[in-house]
């Protein structure tokens, strides 16, 4: 393998190799006389100084509370500019279909009022409707009242 590996790079073996004005060697790194050695046992450079620690534990319970803050204050943003997105779906879907929730169940017609003869009536000849507890009612009209005479006569 040695062999094909000398083949290989044979051909640029004899290319010559030209030095870089611009480039240097560095000097070498010369160390300083007064530099102080490291001591045999260096524990006596981890004492830590528990004077600081209120200063630390202060600082960062106001950092927390102040980022606790922020956070509710980003929330309750983000949740009004949600609730006013949908607030403006909502006006227009009602601008286009009044009435209309999206998410309540669908709307059903409902019957205030039937001019069937069939219909319940009051002792005083005035429609009610079901459901409805003496509250507003409406007189009958005269082409109703004739369609039930009508009716009444049909059926004897």
């Amino acid at each position: 393998m040695n062999h094909q590996a000398q083949s290989q790079y044979a051909p640029a073996a004899g290319v010559p190799l030209i030095k870089s004005p611009s480039l240097r060697v560095p000097r070498p790194v010369e160390m300083p006389p007064d530099i102080h050695p490291l001591p045999d046992s260096v524990t006596a450079y981890f004492v830590y100084p528990f004077t600081l620690e209120p200063h630390v534990l202060t600082v960062e319970a106001s950092r927390r509370s102040t980022l606790a803050a922020h956070a509710a204050r980003r929330e309750a943003y983000l949740k009004a500019r949600e609730d006013e997105k949908e607030r403006r779906k909502r006006e227009a879907l009602r601008r286009i279909a009044p009435g209309f929730e999206p998410k309540a169940t669908p709307l059903v017609p409902t019957k205030r009022f039937s001019g069937v003869p069939g219909h319940p009536l009051s002792s005083d000849g005035i429609a009610s409707p079901a459901g409805d507890n003496g509250g507003h009612q409406r007189t009958k009209s005269v082409m109703e009242d004739l369609v039930d005479q009508l009716a009444a006569m049909d059926s004897k």
